[in-house]
């Protein structure tokens, strides 16, 4: 008998009855909900960079999107020093898929954490 009722109804109410069965879903939606949310590519990416090198970054200085994925740099402690503003700071280029999975990262420059950031105090 509970076949009779299902065959009694219009495809579209069958379809609202099974999400789980999408029809028409276009390629570009399914894309949109497996890339990751900024924050979580942001999160992603200090981790990696952590695990690869053994040095927490401390801030995130750069985050962008490209074409191919996700562009960022961090600052990290390279090597700590007394007192603190002696200590050696280095900034990090790192480079993320669509997925937010790093691709490759390199070291930008390396300062003293209490220097003025070369690349703006050469510019006044």
């Amino acid at each position: 008998m509970s076949n009779t009722k299902n065959t009694s109804q219009s495809p579209s109410s069958q379809e609202d009855q099974n999400p789980q069965e999408s029809h028409g879903t276009d390629e570009r939606g399914t894309a949109d909900e497996r890339r990751p949310a900024p924050m979580e590519v942001l999160r992603g990416a200090r981790a990696q960079l952590a695990e690869l090198t053994g040095l927490a970054p401390e801030s995130v200085t750069s985050f962008e999107q490209t074409e191919d994925g996700w562009s960022l740099e961090m600052e990290v402690l390279e090597l700590a020093r007394v007192p603190d503003t002696m200590s050696l700071m280095a900034s990090y280029q790192v480079d993320l898929d669509q997925e937010g999975r790093l691709t490759g990262y390199r070291r930008v420059q390396r300062y003293e954490r209490g220097r003025t950031d070369a690349r703006r105090a050469g510019g006044r």
